[in-house]
């Protein structure tokens, strides 16, 4: 299920600003710990995961993390705290820590279901119960379609409030417009219709 987003009204303009004509946003978390004097921002959107730490003085420092460039996104729940750790394809990670826990564990549910809206295989999330707290993983596998999807595609892609299997058959018909455009190898067309051909 994706998540009913904070108000727009609480999302900062320095987020608004940078946001895509049509681009959804599905979930917010604002961090404000007592021993820092700004917030910080993790806004999940249907094209990419948006941070923000605000500065004294207007200053900030904004990037974001596209579904296509995401590898994996991890969730530690400890005893006194929980850290959420982002990295990209790049080996850059994006750590942020003494989160809410249910809030963390809403952020990683919404960037799966984000991530199953433009999958050809589902995302799945393990989960680790240890001795004090827990491990959550999130790892985005290669058959992620939106790796090579054009940015075009991806404003295409509809959420609904509830996700639903798809179709195999649109998912074929998906797979093919991606090959006829040069996305993906005769190679990589065989072996991902192969495996949606198994489903039906």
């Amino acid at each position: 299920m994706v998540n009913a987003p904070r108000k727009l009204t609480d999302i900062p303009k320095e987020i608004l600003e940078v946001l895509y004509s049509q681009e959804n946003v599905y979930y917010c978390i604002k961090k404000s710990p007592f021993a820092e004097i700004k917030p910080k921002f993790i806004v999940i959107t249907d094209r990419r995961v948006i941070f923000l730490d605000l500065k004294v003085l207007g200053r900030y420092d904004l990037h974001d993390i596209p579904y296509s460039k995401l590898e994996h996104v991890v969730f530690e729940e400890g005893l006194v705290k929980s850290e959420f750790d982002l990295k990209d394809e790049d080996g850059h990670h994006t750590q942020i820590s003494w989160l809410d826990k249910k809030e963390c564990e809403d952020a990683i549910i919404t960037i799966r279901d984000a991530l199953n809206a433009i999958a050809v295989e589902p995302v799945s999330i393990q989960k680790k119960k240890q001795l004090v707290g827990g491990r959550w993983v999130l790892h985005k596998p290669k058959e992620v379609v939106s790796r090579s999807m054009p940015m075009a595609m991806v404003t295409d892609v509809q959420r609904s409030s509830t996700p639903q299997a798809e179709d195999p058959m649109d998912k074929l018909k998906r797979l093919k417009n991606l090959h006829d455009e040069g996305i993906l190898s005769d190679e990589e067309y065989q072996e991902k219709k192969q495996r949606l051909m198994d489903m039906i």
